[in-house]
């Protein structure tokens, strides 16, 4: 009997050489004054869109790249390797796009996935707020129906890219005394429209390179062709889009680790101790074999995941949690073991390794935090 073991095509290895050359040469130059200035990535954003990985998930069809659910990963694992920053611009145009992927009408797919495509815009999440982070069915936010128009009002935190975005998926509890979690609708909003304004950036322990903003929704008023599904169905639609995406963050966390395993292996070549390199202590080579191994299996999780979320396989939502909880651990776990590994070098802001361990940290968190993760495992086994 004869099967073929797992591996990446020789598409994906193609693609995976040709972003790693790019991070290389355009974006990871550019990761250190990204972070000590809080500034957006341009140049990132500029070598991404040149090279069409900027948001390859669009299909062909609105002038996308096409690209399935593992090659879209591979990009972001490597652009994270880089610059964590940088890596959020083709993970968030995915996230905000996905709602009108999955849900949107024909005319709302021709509308906005081109542009996207194009690189002419950006396109943002705004599902979280102040008081609804985990609890998304708490948010405050309306969305008033006013004949064949749709007034929003509330404000929406933590939104990545917020101000650098066009578009916005944005979600709206259109009726206040239906039931909880089937109330609530998705939009698209427009950078543009008349009482759309941003809060101040956030001061943020990593990823400073991303902005993070409130999107602060003033009688917002939109046709209601730029509604997202039905109305009730916004939670729906947010939980199905969330299924695929968490798997984007796993393979940030990946690429971040990668990162930091790679300068701390360097490093510890180099450095003498004792007469000796620092890689000779065999206590020394048993944390960067324990880190390796770790983030080997943390890739392949993301790499299955990415090939259920592909298929739309049924066990997608346990395995995009597990994939995403399992891998950001493993970031925060690395990261930090390189800071240790290259001693009070590590510490600085010389060496990449503290931006990368703070950068880590917030994989944890954001598209739901690991502690939600693993009830949705839970869940997911026990259902």
């Amino acid at each position: 009997m004869t099967f073929d073991l797992f591996r990446l095509s020789e598409d994906h290895e193609d693609l995976r050489a040709a972003v790693r050359d790019l991070v290389a040469d355009k974006i990871t130059p550019h990761a250190a004054s990204v972070d000590a200035e809080s500034r957006f990535p341009r140049e990132a954003y500029d070598a991404l869109v040149a090279g069409d990985f900027h948001a390859a998930h669009v299909p062909s069809e609105y002038g996308g790249a096409d690209a399935d659910a593992l090659a879209v990963c591979l990009i972001i694992e490597e652009v994270a390797r880089g610059c964590a920053s940088s890596s959020l611009i083709p993970a968030v145009n995915k996230l905000g796009s996905m709602p009108v992927l999955l849900a949107g009408s024909a005319e709302l797919k021709a509308k906005y996935l081109p542009p996207v495509a194009r690189g002419e815009a950006m396109f943002s999440y705004a599902l979280s707020e102040r008081e609804a982070g985990s609890d998304t069915a708490s948010m405050r936010t309306r969305a008033v129906r006013d004949g064949d128009e749709w007034v929003l009002n509330g404000v929406k935190a933590w939104i990545t890219n917020a101000g650098e975005s066009e578009f916005y998926t944005v979600l709206a509890i259109t009726d206040p005394d239906g039931r909880r979690g089937a109330n609530a609708t998705a939009f698209v909003v427009e950078k543009s429209d008349p009482g759309v304004t941003f809060g101040a950036p956030e001061r943020k322990l990593g990823i400073k390179g991303s902005p993070t903003r409130e999107v602060l929704l003033e009688n917002v008023r939109i046709p209601d062709d730029r509604r997202i599904g039905a109305p009730g169905e916004g939670l729906k639609i947010a939980l199905r889009t969330l299924d695929h995406t968490r798997i984007t963050i796993g393979a940030q966390a990946v690429g971040i680790a990668q990162g930091a395993l790679d300068v701390a292996t360097a490093y510890v070549r180099e450095r003498k101790q004792f007469g000796q390199r620092v890689a000779d202590f065999q206590a020394i080579q048993f944390m960067l074999a324990d880190m390796a191994i770790s983030l080997e299996a943390a890739r392949q999780l993301v790499y299955v995941a990415a090939a259920k979320s592909e298929r739309g396989d049924a066990d997608l939502t346990f395995f995009g949690a597990a994939a995403k909880c399992q891998a950001s651990d493993t970031a925060m776990r690395i990261t930090t073991d390189a800071v240790q590994l290259l001693g009070g070098a590590g510490y600085t802001q010389d060496f990449p390794v503290e931006r990368m361990m703070r950068d880590a940290k917030i994989t944890q968190i954001y598209e739901g935090t690991n502690q939600i993760q693993r009830l949705v495992a839970a869940r997911s086994l026990l259902s």
